[in-house]
């Protein structure tokens, strides 16, 4: 028994003493990340200022100095780790992360799958920060693309966050890819209207709206024969952005109304004609019959 006690006592002290030896290293080890954090810091702004000047794509040097901050810290906890395990080597940390990195991949799979499809859209570039796009339920332009998510800020004031694997994988409709953008604004006149003048006076009319570009050129189309009208698609383009293409549709639809007035052209209602007549009048719902046996038309009853 005594023995089993001075084997405890002895380890005990061993553990003991090494941890004592271990402050020195893990005190240098803490140094080194503490000035991993400024070095990340300094290294990534670096990259930035460089990559303004000789990268075009805003979202390439995004990718530039994230990659760079990562890149730093990772170089901090390894020489961290040599630091304080001074009998650990460089090829046994690869060894180390080599065997776990199926565990880990197991595990942590859905971030992984967010940070290759936002290395992805970051490398191929669909859209670009500032464009307005359309992805699945959501609108809005587009503020920033992460390593893990697409931040979305939309036209009521919101800010979505989408995973950037739904991203990838969904089509994406973007509405500034193009410097000009069409709209088709529906019209209708009555069926007295000269469709000739009609026409020209729409095309007239158009031309002179504030914001409405003058290549491509302005169509105007008719498409059917409505119930009360015959309807017309005046077919112009504007500038892209979200809010350039309302406030030309309200200058748009003020300066036609106010041209169809002053040329006496109705814009007409939805016309429907309702028949009424005396139901207690008719016995349709009671089926008379001939001598022969075959049915005859219901008769009004007499009073």
């Amino acid at each position: 028994m005594d023995q089993l006690f001075q084997t405890v006592k002895d380890s005990i002290q061993e553990l003991v003493a090494s941890g004592v030896k271990l402050i020195p290293a893990i005190f240098t080890a803490l140094i080194v990340l503490f000035l991993t954090r400024y070095a990340a810091q300094f290294v990534q702004q670096l990259v930035e200022q460089v990559s303004r000047k000789t990268v075009r794509s805003q979202s390439l040097q995004l990718l530039l100095a994230k990659t760079s901050h990562i890149g730093v810290w990772v170089i901090g906890v390894v020489l961290a780790c040599v630091i304080t395990f001074p009998g650990l080597r460089l090829g046994d940390v690869i060894a180390t992360l080599g065997l776990s990195s199926v565990a880990i991949g197991f595990a942590f799979q859905d971030i992984f799958k967010n940070f290759l499809a936002g290395i992805l859209l970051l490398l191929q570039e669909p859209f670009r920060i500032n464009d307005q796009v359309i992805i699945g339920d959501y609108e809005g332009t587009v503020e920033r693309i992460d390593i893990r998510t697409t931040k979305i800020h939309t036209y009521q004031g919101e800010q979505i966050l989408i995973p950037n694997s739904t991203v990838f994988t969904s089509a994406v409709q973007v509405r500034t890819a193009f410097t000009s953008r069409r709209t088709d604004l529906a019209v209708g006149v009555d069926y007295n209207t000269s469709l000739r003048q009609a026409s020209q006076l729409l095309e007239r009319t158009i031309s002179q709206v504030e914001g409405v570009l003058e290549t491509p050129e302005i169509e105007i189309d008719l498409v059917s024969f409505g119930d009360s009208s015959i309807d017309f698609i005046v077919r112009y383009w504007t500038r892209p952005q979200q809010k350039t293409v309302r406030r030309v549709q309200t200058r748009a639809i003020i300066a036609i109304k106010e041209a169809f007035d002053q040329a006496d052209i109705n814009i007409p209602y939805p016309i429907r004609t309702l028949y009424f007549y005396n139901q207690d009048q008719y016995n349709d719902d009671i089926p008379s019959h001939n001598s022969d046996g075959h049915s005859q038309e219901a008769l009004p009853l007499k009073s």
